[in-house]
């Protein structure tokens, strides 16, 4: 499948940190699968040499990019830093992307194909068509009930609002603003997702096929999940109490 000329230029944006093993591997893939896009590693100073790394794969293909940061700061603010980079380079599109290979290059024109008709593209999991490979059940519980949670709890209709698989417009990113993301892990993938439905644009979720990482250990965390149900919460509740207190129509006599 081919990547639609008229979504302008595409950037897809991989955060690093430790992926030494994995980020040649996934770039490559890229290439192979979309050589119309490029490729920025954002580079949080890991210490086992993905950065010197990544710079040799810069060198040798220039369509590949490397962002170096000062030191582990977060997804969201790898991410943020990512986008900031794209927008002042002039790029329409910018996908999220793991370095770890659980999100598969392959499908990537596929994400693409149908930001066409939407704002914002979800790789899901947890919809009709969606797999998980080797996976432990209890994983799968955990981030089945996490976007259970949300869906109730945020009412909103996504599947997979913690998805990190996902291309954005850059008019997207630029209407729902990133000045005031706090989210710094992976709630941020839901704040985004709510930030864009809140603004009244198309969210989409397309299937694909998450397979866990082979190399490398998860950067997932009680830290990181904790902040994610907290955050939730707090939205949830908070939409709720604005919602009490808008205004209502007065009631008409007959």
């Amino acid at each position: 499948m081919e990547i639609p000329a008229d979504l302008g230029r595409v950037l897809v944006i991989i955060p690093t940190y430790n992926e030494r093993d994995n980020i040649e591997g996934i770039t490559r893939r890229v290439r192979e699968s979309a050589p119309e896009v490029d490729v920025l590693v954002v580079d949080d100073a890991s210490p086992d040499g993905t950065g010197a790394l990544a710079d040799a794969m810069a060198a040798a293909d220039e369509r590949v990019r490397v962002l170096h940061r000062t030191g582990k700061q977060g997804l969201g603010a790898a991410y943020i830093a990512g986008f900031r980079w794209a927008a002042e380079h002039g790029y329409d599109v910018m996908v999220e992307m793991d370095a770890d290979g659980s999100h598969q290059p392959e499908e990537l024109p596929r994400l693409l194909a149908a930001l066409r008709d939407a704002d914002l593209v979800i790789g899901a999991r947890w919809v009709p068509g969606g797999k998980v490979l080797n996976w432990p059940k209890r994983r799968e519980a955990l981030s089945r009930g996490a976007n259970t949670y949300a869906r109730l709890m945020l009412g909103i209709h996504l599947h997979d609002s913690t998805g990190g698989f996902r291309a954005f417009r850059a008019a997207t990113l630029d209407k729902i603003g990133l000045d005031g993301v706090e989210s710094r892990g992976y709630c941020f993938q839901i704040d985004l997702a709510l930030r864009a439905l809140h603004q009244g644009l198309r969210v989409v979720e397309v299937p694909i096929t998450f397979v866990e990482r082979v190399h490398g250990t998860s950067k997932m965390s009680r830290d990181v999940m904790a902040e994610a149900a907290v955050r939730i919460t707090q939205w949830g509740v908070s939409d709720r109490v604005g919602r009490l207190r808008a205004p209502r129509p007065p009631r008409t006599g007959r």
